[in-house]
């Protein structure tokens, strides 16, 4: 083999070797997706074949949450002085108008003492009144008193006894209406004193709990009823921010309790927190139950989630 030959031959083998380099690359080329592809794609999609964007209305919205039925009105009814408990008149479950009689404390010292202000305010208006009539002559004298003296009929020392005088009366006017306001203010003081022992509700509604017993001593402060009214019932719950757009104000609402697997009530939104806890991540929601059946009461815990199709119909158990 000549020289020339063997130079041809490396020459010919290299042509070769990069001729089939890119015949490979480019069949790889061709076909370069993964495998498991389409198989993520189908996952994605739902079978419709439409990919749910974020604010499209069709997207799911399953969450369901939990929260406690309130009333707007609730409040503790405390003793406001101190006394015995002589008359309980309502018991848990009794309902009860605003201003009703609930209980009532040992009051006989209190009236005794009224009924004593009560003279004492009348005798002293009837001095202020004999004062003042006594105040009106008086003037009267030492209106003449000027005239006289005037006409040199009266001397000086006459007419500074009657100035004096009526001067006193003036005076005389004045302690009494001090003692009359005086009084009155004790009066007013009695009779607030006694009103406090009258035990009343604060609003129409129905008695949850009663901390009293007859002839129990109470101190100011002590809470003896805890009333709540009945409607409208509210409840309350948390969602998470990923979920918030299913419970904007307005939305409905279904509600459903363990304690009665067939109730099935509606609400709506009532009232939505403006801000996200930083901390759970969530937001709190206020719900108002539409025509809440006789079976809720106020405490009872819900399960909330929204109303999404027409076959979150509401049949209310009775």
């Amino acid at each position: 083999m000549n020289n020339s030959s063997l130079l041809r031959w490396p020459v010919s083998i290299g042509a070769a070797a990069i001729v089939s380099l890119l015949t490979v690359a480019t069949v790889c080329g061709c076909d370069s997706r993964p495998t498991a592809q389409p198989a993520v794609e189908a996952a994605t999609t739902p079978a419709s074949g439409r990919v749910p964007m974020p604010g499209d209305s069709t997207a799911p919205r399953s969450f369901s949450t939990s929260g406690p039925l309130v009333a707007e009105q609730q409040a503790d009814v405390a003793a406001q002085r101190d006394g015995r408990v002589i008359e309980v008149v309502v018991d848990i479950g009794d309902h009860v108008r605003k201003g009703q009689l609930m209980a009532l404390l040992d009051d006989r010292a209190l009236l005794a003492a009224c009924d004593e202000e009560k003279a004492k305010v009348a005798s002293l208006q009837a001095q202020v009144k004999e004062w003042q009539s006594q105040q009106q002559v008086d003037e009267a004298d030492l209106r003449r008193a000027d005239a006289l003296r005037a006409d040199r009929i009266l001397s000086d020392e006459d007419w500074e006894h009657v100035k004096y005088k009526l001067a006193e009366t003036v005076s005389e006017v004045d302690r009494y209406k001090a003692d009359e306001a005086g009084a009155e203010a004790r009066l007013q003081a009695a009779n607030l004193q006694l009103a406090q022992s009258r035990i009343i509700a604060p609003f129409t509604g129905v008695v949850g709990r009663r901390s009293l017993r007859m002839a129990q001593e109470v101190k100011t402060g002590d809470v003896l009823f805890w009333v709540t009214a009945a409607a409208p019932l509210h409840v309350m719950f948390t969602v998470p921010e990923s979920a918030m757009r299913a419970f904007e104000r307005g939305a409905s609402l279904v509600l459903t309790t363990e304690d009665y697997p067939r109730l099935k009530q509606k609400g709506r939104v009532y009232r939505v927190s403006p801000v996200v806890d930083p901390a759970s991540g969530s937001v709190q929601v206020i719900g108002e139950v539409i025509d809440p059946s006789p079976l809720l009461k106020p405490g009872m815990t819900m399960q909330v989630r929204a109303a999404v199709s027409a076959k979150d119909t509401v049949a209310q158990e009775r």
